[in-house]
């Protein structure tokens, strides 16, 4: 016996889970409490304009470097 397929019964006992929640997010958070559903802080996926423009900046940055080193004789 699981508590996957039972569930207490208020009384000290277990009785069978009649049905599975579709949202497993439904499951993270304590009906006790009433908490709002847990979100995902760290996912804030970045927009593909702005990541594109930031490897072009850091593309172009090295090229500089690049230059500005071998232009001097840094890198000879």
């Amino acid at each position: 016996m699981t508590l996957q397929l039972h569930q207490p019964d208020g009384q000290g006992g277990l009785e069978p889970r009649t049905e599975t929640p579709k949202d497993w997010r439904t499951q993270l958070r304590s009906p006790r409490w009433n908490a709002s559903p847990l979100a995902n802080r760290e996912m804030n996926p970045t927009r593909t304009s702005v990541s594109v423009l930031f490897w072009l900046a850091l593309g172009a940055l090295t090229f500089v470097l690049l230059l500005a080193g071998y232009g001097s004789g840094f890198w000879k």
